[in-house]
């Protein structure tokens, strides 16, 4: 009878290796911006001031060459057109030139994977930021520390080493990241439940039951309920003064394991022990 068995395990984990192969989503397509919405403050929706998100030489870029050195505090992000819950998102960036003159000291060398975010469609005019959870994405200045995938809470609160977090920002414990190089990241998001910023394959923050702020301007508005758990949203990249480039945007949907916690950890243990993903 160990024959048999071990043929059916066999088979069960080709099958979970073959449903992780066919799980993945090419978010950016590398040849346009097909799929994706974008929303520029102080500008209507879909309004691409300046050319400021493109598609050049396979990467989606986000440059500001065509804003007369004029930032204005004119934050940008673009969403990708579809919701998700649980996932594993994956982004290979990197940051290039200098930061347009007056684009404020915090951005530079800073961009964001924006998770659980509102809808595109829902953001007032004048808004910076959606409402959603920053994967922080930042670069070094050539001689200091500065962590990447930090978390920022854009109208959002979690908890965070088992305490209500409130502040906006806490650094990961990434290394620093130096000069114009590829970073690969990834996040690991499984609805209100649990949320990983991952640096290649290394955990470097985790925090749970992500929720809205009651007391901020943007959750009011839109009458969100204080504290309610937030289980889906939108995935948006950001353009903060910045020049970078992204050449890798790609999400695993995990929806259809939650459910099922064996199939889940199956899936989740397949997608660890790949070299490249």
């Amino acid at each position: 009878m160990k024959t048999p068995i071990l043929i059916f395990c066999l088979i069960i984990f080709c099958c979970m290796t073959v449903n992780a192969q066919k799980g993945w989503i090419q978010l950016f397509n590398g040849k346009d911006l097909t799929n994706w919405i974008i929303k520029i403050k102080d500008h209507p929706l879909n309004e691409n001031y300046g050319n400021t998100f493109r598609v050049e030489n396979g990467v989606m870029k986000v440059s500001y060459d065509q804003y007369n050195n004029q930032f204005k505090e004119q934050f940008g992000h673009i969403f990708y057109k579809q919701k998700f819950s649980a996932y594993l998102l994956v982004v290979e960036y990197r940051f290039t030139g200098d930061q347009i003159k007056d684009g404020p000291g915090w951005a530079y060398r800073n961009s964001g994977a924006m998770l659980h975010c509102q809808s595109p469609q829902s953001m007032a005019l004048d808004q910076d930021f959606p409402i959603s959870l920053e994967m922080q994405l930042l670069g070094g200045n050539g001689k200091d520390e500065r962590s990447t995938c930090n978390l920022c809470t854009p109208g959002t609160n979690v908890i965070l080493n088992g305490k209500f977090f409130t502040p906006h920002c806490v650094n990961s414990t990434s290394k620093t990241f130096h000069g114009d190089q590829w970073v690969k990241v990834s996040a690991l998001v499984l609805g209100d439940s649990i949320i990983k910023h991952i640096v290649d394959k290394d955990t470097v923050i985790t925090y749970t039951k992500p929720q809205y702020d009651g007391r901020d301007k943007w959750v009011k508005q839109e009458g969100f309920e204080d504290s309610a758990l937030i289980s889906e949203g939108y995935i948006s990249l950001q353009s903060e003064s910045h020049p970078v480039e992204f050449r890798m945007v790609k999400l695993f949907d995990l929806s259809p394991y939650m459910n099922d916690r064996e199939k889940l950890d199956k899936i989740l243990l397949d997608l660890q022990q790949r070299k490249e993903y």
